[in-house]
């Protein structure tokens, strides 16, 4: 769609068409798409970075509600069970009741949870609020995105958002360890919590303000067996990993959840191929480019939380970093995924296309990744921990908003909600069995180290950080397979849908 008709289609969430007159406002002004950015972003850092603030919380909310080592990793999977196994059909409904009363209504849900988790007088309570906070970040995130989608389809503004954007999905989880630190030393756990309330009051506002009510006039309707099957499936393989940090990979409950989830994931396909208005419209995901995207998102996830996760215990347990240092430390690693994806998407992809930027990313972080593996107890900050989480930010930065972008170029206004869905899906998929993969990994590694040692407190140290030696190792092993897919499946050149408005299936402001 040419610039200047942006803003006047019917039945789209920004800038649709209404008939009836009105007083101006910030939606008439040509920058509006600008602050509808700013509003989604910060939808998404809250729904990103919640995935991670928690973490560093954990202890202190340990400590006053009394639950045990064993209960403790709920606070975390609780979440990510939810948000993980509704995404899609989170996606699916942005695209059936609109995308702006999905946004507000997954705006206000997780509020609400936040404040009753904030406000917790035991850890039940606080598991519940957290499997509430996923259940309307499912809702949110995809609609976010597919409002971004729908707003910029201008080449050119579409780079410089979607850079933006990328930048604040890839270094959410790092803002969260910060955050979480200074709100958890200078104040409390809870306000880890609370937070997001400011954040989704301005985002309410702003879009109560910015965005109109619409929906696709082909809107689909809800595919309920798909529902069913999809999220069941992933629930299952979300649950699965995470058993398998307590319990053997032989348990019924590691390996009978995963088998069930892998037989609800073939059926959905499956379905999808027959059913008349299916849930994931198998046109979404057959695209080359699209679907490398999707799987560089699981993949980066996968890697990404895992070097988070590992990382803080190194620098907190190792180096006995605070919690606020520990937040600060990631920072430089931010702000490199910042400038890259913004760079990346303005002016390497337009030029050259997704094929040697992804790839290039992958094989950054791989290396990356296994630079890590070389620290120890008398590593230092700035001679080894620094330097290759540079190079990790420039790796990250390259995938994500590269992948975001290529994800839902292309797609039709009708699609926009679950094709957005399925980027956060394998986001979030990925960052919660890489999490659990490597955790269980690393724990298995950690054991066999100090069998047949004498006990100690060397003992034990070093065998923490093999563990995390074997966890980048892994990671590593990750991104290498990514490097691989990426660099066989995306096609040559620039895609049509990134240098041709009309390409982008019609979508409207």
């Amino acid at each position: 769609m040419a610039r200047g008709t942006q803003g006047t289609s019917a039945g789209s969430d920004v800038g649709g068409g209404t008939k009836r007159p009105r007083r101006p406002s910030v939606v008439d002004s040509p920058n509006h798409r600008w602050w509808v950015l700013g509003v989604v972003a910060l939808a998404q850092l809250m729904v990103v970075l919640d995935a991670t603030i928690v973490n560093i919380a954990l202890p202190s909310a340990q400590t006053a509600l009394g639950f045990s080592n064993g209960n403790r990793q709920w606070i975390v999977t609780a979440y990510a069970l939810a948000f993980g196994s509704l995404l899609l059909l989170g996606g699916r409904l942005a695209d059936l009741i609109g995308r702006k009363r999905t946004f507000l209504i997954g705006l206000v849900g997780f509020a609400v949870a936040s404040a009753i988790g904030g406000g917790a007088p035991s850890f039940e309570v606080l598991v519940v609020a957290r499997a509430l906070q996923g259940m309307f970040g499912a809702l949110l995130a995809p609609a976010a995105l597919s409002l971004l989608t729908t707003t910029f389809t201008d080449p050119g503004e579409r780079a410089k958002a979607f850079g933006i954007y990328g930048a604040i999905a890839g270094a959410g989880g790092a803002v969260g360890l910060l955050l979480g630190g200074l709100l958890t030393e200078y104040l409390n756990w809870r306000w880890c919590l609370y937070v997001n309330l400011i954040f989704a009051v301005i985002a309410f506002i702003g879009g109560m303000r910015l965005l109109r009510a619409g929906t696709p006039p082909d809107r689909p309707t809800l595919d309920l067996p798909g529902a069913i099957l999809v999220s069941g499936g992933l629930f299952c393989i979300v649950y699965g990993f995470s058993n398998a940090e307590r319990h053997p990979w032989g348990a019924p409950s590691t390996w009978g959840f995963l088998l069930v989830g892998v037989v609800l994931l073939v059926a959905f396909v499956w379905w999808q191929g027959r059913a008349r208005q299916p849930l994931l419209p198998l046109r979404v995901v057959g695209d080359r480019d699209r679907g490398a995207s999707f799987l560089a998102m699981f993949i980066s996830g996968a890697g990404m939380f895992g070097v988070f996760l590992f990382l803080t215990y190194y620098l907190q347990r190792t180096l006995l970093y605070s919690p606020v240092k520990t937040g600060l430390a990631f920072l430089p690693m931010v702000a490199v995924i910042m400038i890259v994806s913004v760079t990346t998407t303005n002016l390497l992809v337009p030029r050259y296309g997704a094929k040697p930027i992804v790839p290039t990313g992958m094989l950054l972080s791989a290396g990356a990744m296994a630079w890590l593996t070389a620290l120890d107890r008398n590593s230092t900050y700035a001679a080894h921990v620094l330097p290759p989480l540079l190079v990790l930010g420039v790796g990250l930065g390259m995938i994500f908003a590269t992948g975001m972008n290529l994800a839902t170029a292309g797609v039709k206004p009708r699609d926009a909600g679950v094709a957005s869905a399925m980027v956060n899906t394998s986001q979030q998929v990925g960052g919660s069995i890489g999490t659990s993969l490597f955790n269980t990994l690393a724990t298995s590694a950690a054991t066999r180290y100090a069998a047949g040692k004498p006990p100690s407190a060397a003992v034990a140290a070093q065998a923490q950080l093999h563990s995390y030696s074997v966890a980048y190792w892994w990671a590593s092993g990750f991104f290498a397979v990514g490097f691989v897919v990426t660099l066989l499946l995306y096609r040559r050149g620039v895609p049509a849908s990134l240098s041709d408005p009309t390409a982008q299936g019609g979508a409207a402001v």
